[in-house]
């Protein structure tokens, strides 16, 4: 049968109007979706699993695969933690987490510029760029760095005994500290803009305890690549107003437990008002956790895991 030019114009007319109906039918739905917060994909540091003492589990591939058979969404990896900087090994490692269906989300490293010796600082500026360059190998998006402390603790168990507050060194002051560490950051951003790894300053002890002196050092370099990290476990007073102000900055947010209690301290934190905190500043981007507990962590990390799911899904 043969149509009509009229009978062609008209469900032509048809079709669209029905095109438009469903387009408008799908607004509000669509509104609905946008306005809809999306859960946050939850990692977790290599460092949960070994914790400095835990040698069965200090090698990263091991990390890696419980983490898959845990069911949690990406690995941070500890610097410290690893044993072999060759370029053969980091590609083993980012082939390990891919073929485990895992993001290499995170690098956690160790740096220290508050040292009145410019060459202390020179070593732990080279540091900081090698770091950044194993980060870009290994294909992570971001890297954990500190500004550092005083290092008039005599170790780290004595700074915890004093809840992370040390004198600082005789004859200087925290202005001294903080044009150090801020020169010292402008020297290496250069390579983390290069590489495309976003630093993120957390709040770990000497000039980052407080949420202010983070945001004082990011503030003052004025770089979109360098963001925060933010610890829901260093912030031993007030940890929720303290939160709040490094939110709209962060870029990783690293989430502490401590079944069987504390390995220094511990710390009774409600995860569904830091959920809400962070979720109000529009922060999409990973929880890491950090198992910081006594506990075995094959029993601790998957009942976090669970914990975590609960406090960070929408």
């Amino acid at each position: 049968m043969t149509l009509s030019r009229r009978e062609l114009l008209a469900g032509a007319a048809a079709l669209s109007l029905s095109a438009a109906q469903g387009r408008a039918d799908d607004k509000p739905q669509a509104a609905a979706a946008k306005e809809t917060p999306r859960s946050n994909p939850i990692g977790i540091s290599t460092y949960s699993f070994w914790q400095f003492e835990h040698e069965e589990y200090r090698d990263i591939e091991k990390c890696i695969d419980l983490a898959a058979e845990w069911g949690f969404d990406g690995v941070e990896i500890l610097h410290r933690q690893m044993t072999n900087e060759e370029n053969g090994y980091l590609q083993k490692l980012k082939k390990r987490a891919f073929v485990n269906g895992l993001a290499l989300m995170g690098f956690s490293t160790h740096q220290g510029f508050v040292s009145p010796k410019e060459e202390e600082r020179k070593k732990n500026i080279d540091h900081t760029i090698h770091c950044i360059e194993l980060a870009y190998a290994l294909g992570i998006p971001t890297m954990r760095v500190n500004t550092g402390r005083w290092g008039t603790s005599k170790d780290f168990d004595e700074l915890m005994k004093n809840r992370g507050i040390e004198p600082r060194l005789p004859g200087y002051t925290d202005e001294d500290g903080f044009k150090w560490v801020i020169d010292s950051f402008e020297k290496i951003l250069p390579t983390a803009e290069k590489c495309g790894v976003l630093l993120g300053l957390e709040n770990h002890w000497g000039l980052g305890i407080t949420a202010e002196g983070v945001l004082r050092i990011v503030d003052a370099i004025k770089s979109p690549w360098l963001q925060v990290t933010a610890d829901t476990g260093n912030f031993l007073e007030d940890p929720y107003d303290r939160l709040e102000l490094l939110a709209p900055r962060t870029i990783l947010l690293q989430a502490k437990t401590y079944y069987g209690g504390g390995l220094w301290y511990q710390l009774d934190l409600d995860y569904d008002r830091i959920a809400k905190i962070f979720h109000k500043h529009n922060y999409r981007g990973f929880v890491s956790l950090e198992f910081e507990g006594k506990e075995d962590p094959k029993i601790a990390i998957p009942k976090s895991l669970a914990f975590l799911r609960t406090a960070f899904t929408s």
